[in-house]
């Protein structure tokens, strides 16, 4: 129990600052080193906040009740009894008392509804990020737009979202995360040459931010065959993972581990990991050291570096399995053989960035 306590006085004086640079040091390569440990850090800093949010909620209402105490609604009632004009009177007296009255009343109704949502868990979304890109606010390069400018099939208005998707079948099947593609009219993908193909939404599940993608470019040719398969089983706490996409217009790789078993608010669907990543990584490929597809990316914690999210492969096979067979043109095969087990990193990452597609929303 004493260590416990111990570990928890440590992460305060972290949190708090309290630490000298070199505790510091030493506490975030702690951190790096033992998922449990951060997935502590993590969980007690949304403590801390629950209680700072429900301490300031029980300030405001203590200030709004003694301000209530001040006026005297008894001789009030009474004097709107004996004659209307008294209310113009009663509010010059009594107008700053009432406009403070107001405002302390209207800004502990807004903490109690986060206060609220933060103690029942019921809406969280504030401290989610979806990791789609916003084209239009992103300032391009050159290299990109002289690749757009000689990719005849794409669209010369730059698209308004953008995110990653990979590859589930040789002959143009990929699957992304539902929010990026939500609402659009039309969704191009880019591979990695530059090259942009017409593509088509055939499968959606928002209830797992899922949806599979079909390329109907008559351009576009079939892949070789897929390097990754989907792994069935789960993933081990403190396993390390990567994760490959297009934050910006050239591919970014990303390396981590797994730090929870579950997601965002404990969502058992999701898995969460410690790795880098930023808008435009939703709907990439989240593999472990042998390059098994364990999971999808989807989101990312707001207010704690580091902490994104999966949706683990499991629930990817099941989209799959889903998807009505009359809404498919040629059969879906998922490769069955895993050929970049064994491989040097350097070597995975370049067999697999055929299969990885920037996703282009058009609205």
């Amino acid at each position: 129990m004493k260590s416990e306590l111990d570990l928890i006085k440590r992460i305060e004086a972290y949190l708090f600052e309290e630490m000298s640079d070199e505790e510091i040091a030493i506490f975030e390569n702690e951190r790096k080193n033992d998922a449990a440990l951060d997935h502590k850090v993590v969980a007690h800093l949304d403590f801390l906040k629950s209680i700072k949010a429900f301490g300031e909620n029980k300030s405001l209402k203590a200030q709004m009740n003694l301000i209530h105490d001040e006026l005297d609604i008894y001789a009030l009632k009474k004097d709107l009894e004996e004659t209307p004009n008294l209310i113009v009177l009663f509010w010059r007296k009594n107008q700053k008392s009432l406009s403070i009255a107001a405002s302390v009343a209207i800004i502990a109704t807004v903490i109690t509804v986060l206060a609220m949502n933060l103690f029942n868990g019921t809406n969280q979304t504030s401290n989610y990020s979806e990791l789609k890109r916003d084209m239009e606010t992103i300032k391009r390069s050159q290299n990109a737009l002289i690749r757009n400018i000689n990719s005849k099939n794409q669209p010369k208005d730059i698209s308004q979202y953008g995110g990653t998707g990979f590859a589930i079948s040789a002959n143009g099947y990929l699957v992304t995360n539902y929010h990026v593609i939500k609402d659009a009219d039309s969704v191009y993908v880019q591979n990695n040459k530059g090259d942009s193909f017409k593509s088509e939404t055939i499968y959606i599940d928002p209830s797992t931010d899922i949806a599979i993608l079909q390329i109907t470019d008559p351009s576009f040719e079939v892949l070789s065959t897929l390097p990754y398969v989907f792994k069935k089983s789960g993933a081990d706490l403190g396993e390390d993972v990567f994760t490959i996409g297009y934050p910006k217009d050239d591919i970014v790789y990303g390396k981590g581990y797994l730090s929870s078993s579950t997601g965002f608010g404990g969502d058992s669907i999701a898995y969460q990991v410690t790795i880098p990543v930023n808008p435009g990584n939703s709907g990439g490929p989240l593999m472990d050291n042998k390059g098994n597809v364990i999971g999808i990316i989807s989101g990312k914690q707001t207010q704690a570096d580091g902490a994104a999210f999966a949706v683990k492969s499991d629930f990817l096979l099941k989209a799959f399995e889903n998807i009505p067979q009359d809404s498919l043109k040629s059969k879906i095969s998922l490769g069955k053989k895993n050929s970049l087990s064994g491989l040097s990193r350097k070597q995975q990452i370049k067999k697999l960035q055929d299969f990885i597609f920037i996703v282009k929303v058009y609205n």
